[in-house]
């Protein structure tokens, strides 16, 4: 092969600080953006991306040089920063310490991709997919 190629998709997910719900609709949006940011600044391509209160789902395509402990930190860092910062100085916001994360085969990406997309859907009929939930 004259050149690399590769296809690589993480199914990532991470909480807030004891499971509060921090994630509130006003500031919802504004932190999906900041994620969605740092992902594209770091060559990823977001496929999809959704949670509740608690937790947050992404689904993104990733270059081979980047760790996905690199790209899930500094996702949340970028966003937890955002609205301690600058959205609401003083505010109490943080992010669990761990993540979950887990490969997807490119055949699985639009079923993945759903059940993200479906995050307060799956939550209120408790069609979960456990594994995914931390």
């Amino acid at each position: 092969m004259p050149r690399n190629f590769t296809q690589l998709y993480l199914h990532g997910v991470w909480g807030t600080w004891d499971r509060l719900p921090l994630v509130t609709g006003d500031i919802q949006n504004i932190i999906y953006n900041a994620i969605a940011k740092q992902c594209r600044e770091l060559g990823c391509t977001l496929i999809a991306i959704a949670g509740v209160a608690v937790h947050v789902h992404i689904l993104t395509g990733y270059p081979p040089n980047l760790t996905i402990s690199e790209l899930i930190g500094k996702a949340k860092g970028s966003s937890s920063y955002l609205i301690t910062h600058e959205i609401k100085p003083g505010s109490f916001f943080k992010w669990q310490g761990g993540y979950g994360a887990f490969t997807v085969s490119h055949h699985d990406i639009d079923r993945v991709a759903n059940y993200i997309r479906n995050q307060p859907q799956h939550h209120s009929q408790k069609t979960l997919v456990d594994a995914w939930e931390i």
